[in-house]
């Protein structure tokens, strides 16, 4: 694989909620704590610590406005993610095209005895 797996990254979108977190902010390209609670089945304080989790592993970073943050998806972390699924998705193709080279061979084989 060319990207390296980055644990800590995987780890903070590990959990649903903050995955769905994750893709309301992307998706919306800016959200509040305020305001994703509203969208989710969990409390204000809940989404806090998410994004503080998320935050921690560089995927949202926040800004200040007034009483709240505001919190947008970092550009760069979400291109190394992208990155890090192209290397693993390429990874699994080459192992499925060997085990299936391996069968055919031993199929081939089994026609031939």
């Amino acid at each position: 694989m060319t990207a390296a797996i980055d644990d800590d990254l995987w780890a903070a979108v590990g959990d649903p909620t903050r995955r769905r977190v994750f893709d309301l902010i992307l998706t919306d390209g800016m959200a509040t704590a305020t305001t994703l609670s509203d969208r989710l089945p969990v409390t204000r304080q809940a989404v806090t610590k998410h994004l503080s989790v998320l935050d921690k592993a560089g995927l949202v970073h926040a800004t200040t406005n007034g009483r709240e943050k505001q919190y947008r998806a970092n550009a760069e972390q979400v291109a190394r993610i992208a990155g890090q699924l192209t290397a693993v998705g390429a990874a699994w193709d080459r192992r499925l095209a060997r085990i299936k080279q391996i069968a055919e061979s031993l199929h081939n084989i089994e026609k031939t005895e």
